[in-house]
């Protein structure tokens, strides 16, 4: 019972009609025609006419808002400081 005997194709279609049932799968088979035509309808009016799109809405005007900006308060001149040396804090032992 080879991949390609006939004997193969007619016992996994038999056991597929039992699992199944004919009328699922004849079901499935006429959605798939369905399908393709519509595909094939589709490719086939793809040069034809393309749909008119709707006209975009006119966007609302948009609104200014005015926006003033304070003037910082004078800031103090900064002085520079010097530092104070660091007091040696540990001793190193021999």
């Amino acid at each position: 019972m080879g991949f390609g005997s006939i004997w193969h194709w007619l016992l996994v279609i038999l056991v597929l009609v039992l699992l199944f049932g004919s009328g699922k799968i004849s079901g499935l088979m006429g959605d798939l025609a369905k399908g393709i035509k519509s595909f094939k309808k589709e490719m086939s009016e793809d040069g034809v006419e393309p749909e008119a799109e709707p006209e975009p809405k006119p966007e609302p005007e948009a609104k200014v808002i005015e926006h003033r900006t304070e003037k910082p308060a004078a800031a103090k001149p900064r002085t520079a400081r010097a530092k104070a040396p660091r007091a040696a804090t540990k001793s190193k032992s021999s």
